[in-house]
């Protein structure tokens, strides 16, 4: 295939992807199933035609408004099409092919982990187990990390951020990271390779320096106990450190 292909391709299937994410962050954590019932309204449940549930399109079409009752659509939708989009554009780019591929599975397994955990606290074993699998699997087909760094990495990961967690535990008496955490960051650890794990979390952690001070300068008060969705901060820089690997 035509390399001008592999983004074009990824960022149609980005957008797609990106819309079903969408749902799933707003659904899974109601203890509704998004693969089960027609897409609705958040506000009026009026059912979607299919002319509505064109990604991205029908947002713009709708002025960011529900045809039934004139609820405003969250924009999370359009963020999340947008972003899966961006994804999948980028990775056919930067490695037009089965790398890229592998890339942009990679980018929108994080994003759905993201967008829950943005949501609601919560990196589903489900997801951050499949994850894990994807990227021993990528590793089977030969694209690099081999796969023993692999394979450290998701035991390495793993085991570190889960004791950070219980010696936090143990040295402030209260829960410092949710139990998703360090399944999460072990799973990016069978992506990327032990090697890329210190450099993940460097990123992470200065994302949440960063939007710390945002929520500061912004007049928020910001405490010990306030909680930071991690897990969203661990993917965006496990998908940073991707890109940067493809660049080399």
């Amino acid at each position: 295939m035509e390399p001008w292909l592999w983004p074009l391709l990824l960022g149609v299937l980005g957008l797609v992807f990106g819309s079903f994410i969408a749902t799933v962050a707003i659904r899974w954590p109601d203890g509704r199933s998004p693969l089960r019932g027609r897409s609705q309204c958040d506000g009026c449940g009026k059912e979607l035609t299919a002319r509505e549930l064109v990604p991205v399109i029908s947002f713009v079409l709708q002025r960011g408004r529900c045809r039934g009752c004139d609820a405003p659509i969250h924009p999370g939708h359009l963020v999340t099409e947008l972003t899966g989009m961006a994804i999948g554009v980028v990775a056919g780019l930067l490695v037009p092919g089965i790398g890229g591929v592998a890339g942009a599975v990679f980018g929108w397994l994080l994003l759905t982990l993201a967008a829950l955990d943005l949501a609601a606290f919560w990196l589903p074993n489900l997801l951050t187990g499949a994850l894990a699998a994807a990227g021993l699997a990528t590793g089977l087909l030969g694209i690099a990390p081999p796969m023993d760094a692999r394979l450290i990495g998701g035991i390495g990961g793993f085991a570190a951020l889960a004791a950070v967690a219980a010696g936090y535990r143990v040295v402030r008496g209260r829960q410092g990271l949710g139990g998703g955490d360090p399944k999460l960051f072990g799973a990016i650890g069978c992506w990327l390779g032990w090697h890329a794990l210190p450099l993940v979390l460097l990123a992470a952690a200065l994302i949440g320096i960063a939007a710390v001070l945002g929520f500061m300068s912004a007049g928020h008060k910001v405490t010990g106990t306030d909680r930071l969705p991690f897990g969203v901060m661990l993917a965006a820089a496990a998908w940073a450190v991707w890109l940067g690997q493809a660049l080399a």
